[in-house]
């Protein structure tokens, strides 16, 4: 009985077998080439990236931290970093997520990051972190001692930061073929427990507040199918005998936020 091999020489003469040599040797290149291509979304839909961002004081690292189930290091009461910080979530089903928490310093810097995530490599989603006017003040450069603000300045600083962002976001929004999602995080939430439900509505959209209305504006930029808006409370501290959240509540609402990532991303 005739080998395959003979038999393909048999029947095709030399011309073909060169064409379907060709054909093969193409589709192969063709399947190598566009590998790292594949294996590259296959990562990043199980490791979406997420940008963390927020004006200075308001506990973005620490967040990414509890996120990353990190312990911070040395220096974590420190206000403010000039660099991006970068944080990774990892599950045992192999799922998770990259952070990369922007500096919220209004300095070169900090723009250059806000390029990154939402220009040069737009990110999956945002989550911007908000402390309804308790943001630690940070020292103006070159001076020593403790900052002092009030909590209507903060607020005041907070609403400009959110504008700068929420116009990146609209920006990113636009040019994707698929919708982001946006995840307003409401920390240091310890400080006000009794005020909590009114603190998430002045966040959300549709409240009439001055950020919601922000909220409404960039809804209307971006086009409101292409953003979805989730408004958590997260407290990234807590357990301290002196603290209104107990340990095991700040951590449910880790878990939580955590786990409305997963179902925003597919994970769940």
């Amino acid at each position: 009985m005739p080998h395959p091999a003979a038999r393909l020489r048999t029947i095709l003469p030399g011309p073909s077998r060169a064409a379907v040599g060709a054909t093969i040797a193409g589709g192969v290149l063709t399947g190598l080439a566009s590998a790292p291509e594949r294996v590259g979304r296959l990562f990043r839909r199980r490791f979406p990236t997420v940008a963390v961002t927020g004006m200075t004081g308001v506990g973005k690292t620490q967040l990414a931290d509890r996120l990353a189930r990190r312990t911070s290091g040395t220096g974590a009461g420190e206000v403010g970093s000039a660099v991006m910080e970068r944080r990774t979530r990892r599950s045992a089903r192999l799922h998770g997520f990259r952070f990369l928490v922007v500096p919220g310093d209004n300095a070169a810097t900090r723009l250059g990051a806000l390029d990154e995530v939402f220009h040069d490599e737009p990110v999956d989603g945002v989550i911007h972190v908000v402390a309804n006017g308790y943001a630690t003040p940070r020292r103006t450069a070159g001076t020593t001692g403790s900052a002092t603000a009030s909590r209507e300045e903060q607020l005041a600083a907070e609403l400009e930061d959110w504008t700068i962002t929420a116009h990146r976001i609209a920006s990113m929004a636009v040019r994707r073929g698929k919708p982001v999602w946006l995840v307003i995080a409401v920390t240091k939430v310890d400080l006000y427990p009794d005020d909590l439900d009114q603190v998430l509505d002045y966040y959300s959209p549709g409240s009439g507040s001055p950020f919601g209305d922000k909220i409404d504006e960039l809804r209307a930029l971006a086009g409101g199918a292409r953003l979805s808006v989730d408004v958590l409370p997260v407290s990234s501290q807590g357990g301290e005998r002196s603290s209104a959240v107990s340990a095991k509540k700040a951590s449910a609402m880790v878990d939580a936020l955590a786990t409305r990532l997963a179902q925003l991303s597919g994970h769940v």
